[in-house]
């Protein structure tokens, strides 16, 4: 299915700037669609087809008028008149009479999407007919604030240009609860959904009446929290952003949405959200990944204590052999520290490799024990990758470019490379293809991995742990390639 963008550009000759002004409409066309009770259709002009629907959004607050889909139907005769009149002369059209639809009667009414004076598209809101009983207050001030939003649409002074973009985690909707403000701040009516999230923040008097700027200060005040910069022209409803008021008891996301006139203020519609639970779930993960973090970091200090201390005892043995054993003890500890490390920077329990990587690949090369140089490189991405894959991957690679130093390339000097190559291997799993190569002496004669040193069988077991395979082979002209696969676990569980 095409994006609204695409049906736009499809249908019509709207340029970039008032194809973002209907997406603008649209994105918060959903609010006017539970204030008003009704469904909302977009329609353009398409010539000779005439008018086709582009978009189609449900009220939440009542019963819906469209149970199928009318996105990419056009708009048919008998609603011709009422779209190209709005269209034409930039004002809002009711339909003449309510249109029979199965067991209901549907009122329709086509509003012009206006901007700098011009016709852009045709919103037709589509509402049910209920007779025989008297509508609540509740329902009147919906209507009345949903009739506000559709006057400012065909003024083009809807949506405003200094609403900040983007989605807010925890926005509040129709909902959540609705305030009415009048031109001073007083609130003219609050939904009791409004009214109980301003008496969780600790408010115990009447709401409607009252000022909300003076009661939110009060109880800021009295709980000593720290006031938004934003929240005095939120909670008054002069600009159209958001803000979020915290108490010692609760916390209420706000949004305000000014409702004008002929380009003057008249009064404000305040969206009010509690958001407690949210946060504090919020505040939870982020003393969880806190802690994480500290125990990745005190880990890695434990391992390079030991380090530290195996180092020191390789001092003290006169054994030479036992010597080498303790400090590739030590490197092999270092590598699984410089793992925790990374992990204890970031925010979750997967890291980078290839910052691993080229660490690792760097420390080996610089202590390496020959007289001549060595350059080292890495091409390719290893990418993100779990906690577990990334300790087994970093010894694999730091015991091969090792042995490549130490067999391959202490007599003569050279280069090694590290390739990687990261490819999906079935849905959600990625493999990785690693080649690592030296033109050193190459592969002694007769060599077996089963029967070579200790540094192999790590190399062996580590990689049939990550479900792969390794081979050794001669290099061209010279030297030693070594390639393994491994299959990484999905980085979510």
């Amino acid at each position: 299915m095409s994006t609204l963008a695409e049906s736009l550009r499809a249908s019509t000759t709207l340029g970039d700037h008032d194809i973002e002004w209907v997406h603008l409409v649209v994105g918060d066309w959903q609010l006017i669609a539970d204030l008003s009770f009704a469904d909302l259709v977009l329609w353009v002009p398409t010539g000779l087809d005439g008018w086709r629907a582009v978009a189609h959004v449900r009220p939440n607050t009542g019963p819906m008028v469209f149970y199928d889909d009318i996105v990419g139907r056009t708009s048919g005769r008998w609603r011709e008149p009422i779209l190209s009149e709005a269209y034409r002369h930039r004002r809002i059209v009711n339909g003449r009479e309510p249109e029979s639809q199965g067991e209901t009667a549907v009122r329709e009414q086509a509003i012009p999407v206006v901007r700098e004076g011009r016709s852009l598209a045709v919103i037709t809101k589509h509402s049910n007919v209920v007779t025989g009983r008297t509508p609540s207050r509740l329902e009147l001030t919906y209507r009345l604030l949903a009739e506000s939003m559709t006057t400012m649409i065909a003024a083009g002074e809807f949506p405003s240009t200094a609403a900040p973009t983007g989605a807010r985690r925890g926005a509040p909707r129709v909902g959540d609860g609705v305030v009415h403000l009048d031109l001073e701040g007083t609130v003219l009516y609050a939904s009791p959904n409004a009214i109980s999230a301003i008496h969780r923040l600790g408010h115990r008097g009447d709401v409607i009446g009252e000022v909300l700027a003076t009661v939110v200060a009060d109880l800021l005040q009295a709980s000593g929290s720290t006031v938004d910069e934003s929240l005095a022209v939120v909670i008054t409803g002069r600009a159209p952003w958001w803000t979020e008021v915290s108490t010692q008891s609760a916390s209420v996301s706000l949004r305000a949405i000014p409702l004008t006139h002929n380009g003057s203020r008249t009064s404000a519609l305040l969206l009010l959200r509690d958001v407690s639970e949210l946060r504090r779930r919020e505040q939870e993960l982020i003393t969880k990944d806190a802690t994480i973090r500290e125990i990745h970091h005190r880990v890695k200090n434990n391992l390079q204590t030991v380090a530290a201390l195996l180092r020191l005892q390789s001092r003290r043995v006169p054994d030479q052999t036992a010597r080498n054993a303790l400090d590739e003890a030590v490197r092999r500890v270092g590598t699984i520290a410089l793992v925790h490390e990374t992990l204890s920077q970031g925010i979750d329990e997967t890291v980078n490799f290839d910052e691993i990587a080229l660490r690792g690949l760097r420390a080996v090369v610089d202590v390496a024990v020959t007289e001549h140089r060595v350059e080292s490189s890495l091409t390719g991405s290893f990418g993100r990758m779990r906690a577990e894959d990334a300790t087994s991957l970093a010894m694999i690679v730091s015991e091969l470019v090792q042995n490549a130093v130490e067999h391959g390339l202490a007599s003569r000097g050279g280069t090694i490379l590290v390739h990687v190559d990261r490819a999906e291997i079935e849905p959600g799993v990625d493999g990785l293809t690693v080649t690592i190569t030296d033109d050193g002496t190459g592969l002694p004669a007769g060599f077996r991995p089963v029967l070579a040193g200790l540094g192999t069988r790590i190399v062996t077991s580590l990689v049939q742990d990550l479900q792969g395979r390794i081979r050794w082979e001669p290099a061209s002209p010279h030297g030693t390639r070594v390639a393994f696969t491994a299959r990484l676990r999905p980085l979510t569980r």
